[in-house]
């Protein structure tokens, strides 16, 4: 895959609970709107029709495919919405009937027009239809796929229809990660310097500081919101919140009333060696709380695993080095996105494609190469500590009890995050010429592991504990 991802494709904001099966069909939805306005059908449509296929179907009201839909039919951004918007808008439409289309036009409107699919389109495990209709006639119908992280294509699109990479267009083009380590020793520069350069092509260097900041931002709103709720999670698992009773016990008597006075607090408790992977947990459980119940995350590269890069940006923030800031926080995202970048060229960062190691096992890569980075580890280091934190996930299947986005998912965010940290430890006590196993070669064998894996096993709930361990047994 010869193309140009942008840090800020890998790290996008929007609505939990699934990037692949919230965020994707809900950007299809927005697209398919421009598409009926780009054609004229907009204001002749009077009743509009979804199919869901394959994982979509199958585990897409645990993961609210449909309700995603609704409130992208409706007009609404997952950047942006409020929050508390999201029930009142769905309670609206199942009481009432009625879609208000894009915010525009009032058309009829019954969730049972949304069909679930359990047959696969042949393209991609997470395919959808869309078909609109004027006085019972067809006037548009289009299939969209939502191939993981957010990303959505159609059938003939082509997955490099993102910016083709060439010396032409960016300082350093590259699909492989030994392009990127020999960038880096060529130019004596590290990863996020390389990285930044190409940013530099697409956006000013105040617009790249602008929205790293604002992805960080959102990271931190998300760990403090996840760190002071308490209750039950929805769908019916009746899943204890976590995250709030661990960090009452850890944070202890500190004193503080927004995000980053809470950075403060908590940096100037006094934490002791097992507290370390309690606060680690703690801040992975967090996020992915809050993605369980519709809040507001950063696909990190997904949402199924955005808590594991805040997790560890935080471990450093607050145990490694009190004294960091922006700079740091903006080196590690821009490593961060790069590697996910890799794995997305020359693998998936989708469940329905590859099980969870290209969930988790990504994301803990991504934090491990960053962390590495920002406790002083070569570009080489760097590789290395993600090739450690995929190998260590290879051949690990999604199988979500109820189609939910909660066990084990919760947990594995918390347990990639620590993993992450081990391995930036063991990749800087590392030389990186006696590595055995190059980056480049774990994503390759991690894409093979994806095509071996039963699809049973691919987030569609019909294998593993979905199977042994049933919602109507919990």
């Amino acid at each position: 895959m010869s193309q140009f991802i942008s840090v800020f494709d890998m790290l996008k904001i929007g609505v939990g609970p699934s990037s692949s099966h919230t965020l994707g069909p809900w950007r299809a939805a927005q697209q398919w709107i421009l598409k009926l306005k780009e054609k004229e059908h907009f204001f002749l449509i009077d009743e509009i029709k979804i199919d869901l296929y394959g994982s979509l179907s199958l585990t897409g009201k645990g993961h609210a495919t449909d309700l995603a839909i609704l409130l992208g039919l409706s007009g609404t951004d997952p950047e942006y919405i409020p929050i508390e918007d999201i029930d009142e808008i769905i309670k609206g439409i199942k009481e009432t009937s009625l879609l208000f289309l894009n915010n525009e036009k009032m058309i009829s409107f019954s969730t049972e027009n949304i069909k679930f699919n359990k047959e696969f389109l042949p393209l991609n495990p997470n395919g959808m239809t869309f078909t609109g209709f004027c006085n019972g006639d067809v006037i548009s119908k289009e299939t969209y796929f939502s191939i993981g992280g957010g990303f959505i294509i159609q059938e003939k699109d082509s997955l490099s229809e993102e910016i083709e990479i060439s010396k032409q267009n960016f300082p350093f083009p590259m699909n492989k990660a030994l392009q990127l380590e020999q960038y880096c020793e060529k130019e004596n520069l590290l990863i996020s310097d390389i990285v930044y350069q190409n940013e530099l092509v697409l956006n000013s260097g105040d617009k790249i500081d602008f929205e790293i900041n604002r992805i960080w931002e959102t990271m931190l709103e998300c760990m403090y919101v996840g760190c002071h709720s308490k209750g039950i999670l929805p769908g019916g698992l009746n899943v204890k919140r976590r995250a709030a009773e661990t960090h009452d016990k850890l944070i202890k008597d500190s004193s503080y009333t927004n995000p980053k006075e809470w950075i403060t607090a908590i940096r100037s408790t006094e934490v002791k060696f097992r507290e370390i992977l309690k606060w680690v947990s703690c801040f992975a459980l967090s996020v992915n709380e809050v993605n369980a119940s519709l809040g507001r995350v950063v696909t990190a590269p997904t949402n199924g695993s955005a808590g594991v890069i805040p997790a560890v940006l935080m471990y450093y923030l607050v145990i490694e080095n009190h004294e960091a800031d922006f700079k740091q926080i903006k080196k590690f995202l821009l490593v961060a996105g790069e590697i996910g970048s890799i794995f997305k060229k020359n693998a998936t960062i989708s469940a329905a494609m590859g099980g969870c190691q290209a969930e988790i096992g990504v994301s803990s890569a991504m934090a491990a190469a960053a962390l590495t980075e920002l406790l002083g580890g070569t570009p080489a280091q760097s590789l290395v500590a993600a090739e450690i934190a995929m190998e260590h996930h290879l051949g690990l299947t999604c199988d979500p009890i109820g189609g939910l986005v909660q066990i084990p998912c919760i947990e594995r965010n918390a347990m990639g995050a620590i993993k992450a940290i081990n391995a930036a430890e063991m990749a800087l006590d590392t030389d990186p010429k006696e590595t055995k196993v190059p980056l480049d070669k774990v994503i390759d064998t991690m894409w093979e592991t994806a095509k071996d894996m039963n699809k049973n096993y691919k987030e569609t709930s019909e294998g593993g504990l979905a199977v042994t361990v049933r919602l109507v047994d919990c």
